[in-house]
């Protein structure tokens, strides 16, 4: 008797091959931004001037976290006759996210929020009032007004590379008024960094923007 057993041949063994995970740094360089929008809206007529410089820190090419600070006045009337000046600096702080992360480039879009705060004195000047029951009328006129204001700011904005290090930036900003001190006889009119004292207003920034070498 002839015993016979099958052959089996050994399957090939399947080889992966594993890719390894591409990491982000968690620092990717600070840039340095001035914006000229302000200055350009005031020549072209506005009633308000303000410029602000930003640093802002690349964090895993996600995470922005921003600080700004800037210098707002207005010195302008109306046609009642009232004519009011002010000039004081503001600050912002809060974070930008990059929503283009995955491309590795320094232009993107992006979306952020920030809180914003002044500290500001103001003058203002009208028509005297006119007293109902005395004679004669009382001088409407307040200078060294001092006051405080707090507001919250969502930005959207894009940044776009024009050579090397350099780039230039657009953002629009929606603010809420958060809080504004009050004074006995009179309301601030305008809030530097904010503009006018609204409960929400709308603003525009124009940046030059340099990325540090380091």
């Amino acid at each position: 008797m002839v015993l016979s057993f099958p052959s089996f041949a050994q399957a090939p063994k399947k080889e992966f091959k594993v890719i390894p995970k591409e990491v982000v740094p968690l620092y990717n360089g600070t840039f340095v931004g001035v914006d000229v929008y302000g200055i350009g809206s005031k020549m072209l007529g506005g009633n308000f001037m303000s410029s602000e410089v930003s640093v802002d820190m690349n964090l895993k090419n996600r995470f922005f976290p921003v600080l700004e600070a800037g210098f707002g006045a207005t010195n302008t009337d109306n046609e009642e006759g009232f004519i009011y000046k002010s000039s004081a600096p503001y600050f912002r702080i809060g974070m930008n996210y990059n929503t283009m992360f995955k491309k590795k480039s320094l232009s993107h879009l992006y979306v952020g929020v920030r809180y914003a705060f002044s500290a500001m004195s103001y003058d203002v000047k009208g028509p005297a009032l006119k007293d109902d029951i005395w004679p004669g009328e009382v001088p409407f006129e307040y200078s060294g007004e001092k006051t405080t204001a707090q507001w919250i700011e969502l930005v959207i904005g894009v940044r776009a590379q024009i050579y090397k290090n350099f780039l230039m930036g657009w953002a629009l900003r929606y603010k809420s008024r958060l809080s504004v001190k009050e004074n006995v006889n009179t309301t601030p009119w305008y809030i530097p960094g904010f503009g006018e004292n609204k409960s929400t207003t709308f603003g525009v920034t124009y940046s030059l923007i340099y990325k540090l070498p380091f």
